[in-house]
């Protein structure tokens, strides 16, 4: 038992006295200095951006119904699809039509058949009041030299009244059936106007955005078939705040940044809804977009709106790390190099707003050498890098 107590304390001086030794330094002290340049962080004067969120739309669209009731026979386009103006979309059963044509057309030539005896009529009639006028002339004349009775010249004279009235008729039967032949020619070409509407065309040249109509189906009137978007002229609808709409302006420039593309767009304000939107109490603001192939509808976007100047802290965008969703930038502590998780706002060109995670009159290292790590020490060059 004595034996073992002597073991245990030997052992215990040697655990104690290995506590006591000196603790390694870490690695960036004794590591080789690196090289940087810094930048101040300084506040400077930026425009003031009012930015407001919006959904690019077509500046001309139509939803394509049909205009009567029928059933949908063939379906020519797809969603996707580019048309031209006046293609054929849809083709609806035109055999109810085709009734309704051929009554018309067979109406139209019954009239037609009436013509040449009606003018036969008129030839007759006006043959007979002809001769009814000559008779009556002689009558007359023989009536004023007392050579015939009362009688005999009041009959002329009744036969020139006949005659005339018979031809009155007769030219009154012939001009009722020219009005009733311009009735049946409308009615043909009425008929052939609701038959064309068989055929559903394209407004327009542009692009399918929607389809809602198959073979088969009842197409009734004021449904939507389609839905077609006119190329190359869209806008983007932004909301903007009811107390920000005093300071914008038709007209006025308006940088837009769109998810689908990588750079921004310079636009102009093209319109401003007069009427509020009582849920989200903003205004409907359309600006105007450049010609460009790959703009579609429905994309999201941001305009920004210049309103006067502000004071913002701001570096290059390139002294900034991007780790997920945390930013950092690496500063100048006495000769060691730091990381500084920091706060980005609003860019511009190449510079970025610093919002908080730094003061004015902090180093920032830049240009950011590979491979600086927290803790690295630092030799900083003699002039700083002013942006």
């Amino acid at each position: 038992m004595t034996k073992q107590l002597f073991l245990v304390v030997p052992v215990a001086m040697w655990l104690a006295a290995c506590s006591d030794a000196p603790k390694a330094k870490p690695v960036a002290s004794s590591a080789r200095p690196v090289a940087v340049s810094v930048i101040t962080a300084a506040t400077e004067t930026w425009p003031s951006i009012y930015e407001a969120t919006g959904t690019v739309r077509a500046r001309t669209s139509a939803v394509i119904s049909a205009k009567l009731m029928g059933y949908v026979r063939e379906v020519k386009v797809q969603i996707g699809d580019h048309v031209r103006e006046g293609q054929l979309l849809v083709t609806l059963d035109p055999r109810d039509l085709d009734v309704s044509s051929r009554r018309a057309e067979s109406a139209r030539e019954e009239v037609r058949a009436g013509i040449p005896e009606a003018d036969s009529a008129v030839a007759a009639a006006k043959a007979n009041l002809d001769l009814a006028q000559v008779t009556f002339g002689r009558m007359q004349d023989m009536y004023q030299k007392k050579s015939i009775s009362n009688q005999e010249f009041d009959e002329a004279s009744a036969r020139l009244k006949a005659a005339q009235a018979a031809h009155d008729m007769a030219r009154a039967r012939r001009t009722q059936l020219d009005s009733r032949l311009a009735r049946a020619d409308q009615e043909v070409r009425s008929t052939e106007v609701t038959r064309s509407y068989a055929e559903v065309l394209a407004p327009f040249a542009g692009v399918v955005v929607a389809r809602s109509v198959e073979p088969g189906i009842l197409a009734l009137p004021g449904t939507p078939m389609f839905t077609i978007e006119r190329e190359g002229t869209y806008w983007l609808e932004a909301s903007v705040e009811e107390s920000r709409l005093s300071a914008i302006r038709v007209g006025q420039p308006v940088s837009v940044t769109l998810d689908s593309l990588d750079h921004t767009l310079e636009a102009r304000v093209s319109e401003i809804v007069p009427a509020v939107d009582a849920a989200s109490r903003t205004y409907i603001v359309k600006i105007d977009l450049p010609m460009l192939t790959t703009l579609r509808s429905g994309v999201f976007g941001r305009a920004g709106f210049q309103l006067g100047s502000q004071s913002v802290m701001a570096i290059p965008v390139a002294a900034v790390a991007e780790h997920g969703q945390l930013q950092s930038v690496f500063v100048d502590d006495n000769g060691i190099a730091h990381s500084r998780l920091i706060t980005t706002g609003q860019k511009v060109k190449d510079r970025i707003e610093v919002l908080s995670g730094l003061t004015a009159g902090e180093k920032v290292i830049y240009p950011v050498p590979p491979d600086l790590s927290d803790g690295t020490a630092l030799t900083v060059g003699s002039a700083e890098v002013h942006q």
